[in-house]
């Protein structure tokens, strides 16, 4: 029996969406399979490594239980020897545990995970890893290089300006300036790295910019401006795979034409802002949700098209979810944004399309798999007489 090790939780501002994500869409149809000896692995919010059976129950969670949990816990450590090995001090003094991980199942969101570093570390340690490898994932949580990338094959973008924060720092007048003459109002400010919505400004005036542009930075040190799409449709596509990707069914979120999916709209509410549950509503992630989306099928078509192309272009393996926008009256198309670790994977997406919640974890544990035998095959050493010199 394989041991999948799934990672959780993290120094995120997604922490506890991570934690949802890990436990009801990972975790339980992983251990459904009965395939899989399934290992929890909960990085604490100040970074530390927790191993654990314990880590698998949410009661843990949902109280300060979970701090005192960390206080006692023996810390994990990770053992690189030609894979990934678990180790951590047993109760007996002088003991310790070892387990040998054959697959890893990231469950991270936002920063030091969803964005690569995490990869990056899992690709050291030469194992199996599902999802987006380390630059797919780097450049997916980078709303700014995404859409350069993607204007870089001719795939539509809102227009947008971008900025770290030591320029805002120094030259905030003539950057708000550019702002004001560049792009046209109403705007999105947004910070450049996270997900779930956070931090995220929709502005209508001049004189709400810099509120915006601040909260942005507060969380992130680059910001995108981009301007609002008007008679806004959002849709959202799931794709999973390696060299031929699937797509799952094209998502419509039902929201008021002022509203966009903050982070309270997405996971505080149920998705009550959308109006409440009706025909071919779906109750998912994100609230409610039109699955398939009631677009004309040219339209429809078009953006799936779209979400396959920027999912090449980035080169996302595994699976990610693509964002898009459409003006509802000209019918223009726009990517928005990559999601390289979806919230509770989009199962609610997949299932409609006919795919449950066990065939989803256990294809994207035969993606990883398969990636990791082709890895496998290149050549990673050569042979040189450079150091005879010396």
């Amino acid at each position: 029996m394989k041991t999948i090790a799934v990672i959780f939780g993290g120094k995120s501002t997604e922490h506890d969406v991570s934690i949802i994500t890990a436990l009801a869409s990972v975790i339980k149809p992983l251990e459904l399979t009965k395939q899989f000896r399934v290992e929890a692995i909960y990085i604490a919010k100040d970074g530390s490594w927790y191993w654990d059976d314990r880590l698998k129950d949410i009661s843990l969670y949902r109280s300060d239980e979970i701090n005192d949990f960390v206080q006692k816990a023996p810390k994990v450590h990770l053992l690189f020897d030609e894979g990934l090995t678990l180790v951590k001090s047993s109760q007996f003094a002088g003991r310790k545990q070892y387990k040998r991980i054959d697959v890893v199942f990231p469950a991270m969101h936002g920063t030091h995970g969803e964005d690569g570093e995490l990869m990056g570390v899992l690709q050291m340690a030469s194992v199996p890893y599902v999802g987006c490898d380390m630059a797919s994932s780097a450049v997916a949580m980078d709303k700014v290089l995404s859409k350069l990338i993607a204007q870089s094959q001719g795939l539509a973008t809102p227009k947008f300006v971008h900025f770290k924060r030591s320029e805002y720092s120094r030259n905030m007048t003539e950057t708000l300036e550019r702002i004001n003459k560049e792009l046209t109002y109403p705007l999105f400010v947004k910070p450049a790295h996270l997900g779930s919505s956070i931090g995220i400004t929709k502005v209508k005036t001049k004189d709400e910019l810099n509120n915006a542009i601040e909260v942005a930075l507060h969380y992130d040190d680059k910001a995108l401006v981009e301007e609002s799409v008007e008679n806004l449709v959002e849709v959202t596509l799931p794709i999973m795979g390696n060299e031929e990707p699937i797509p799952a069914l094209l998502e419509q979120p039902l929201l008021k034409s002022d509203e966009f999916f903050d982070f309270d709209t997405k996971y505080m509410q149920g998705g009550k802002k959308g109006g409440g549950k009706k025909g071919g509503s779906e109750s998912g992630a994100q609230g409610y949700s039109k699955i398939p989306a009631d677009l004309p099928k040219d339209l429809y078509d078009k953006a799936v098209e779209l979400g396959l192309s920027v999912y090449k272009a980035v080169g996302c393996e595994g699976f990610a979810r693509i964002d898009m926008l459409i003006n509802g009256k000209t019918k223009e198309l726009f990517f928005n944004e990559i999601n390289p670790m979806p919230g509770s994977l989009y199962s609610h997406n997949w299932n409609k399309a006919g795919v449950s919640n066990v065939q989803l974890v256990t294809k994207l544990v035969e993606y990883a798999e398969a990636r990791f035998r082709d890895q496998q095959k290149m050549a990673t050493a050569f042979t040189t007489n450079y150091l005879k010199q010396f």
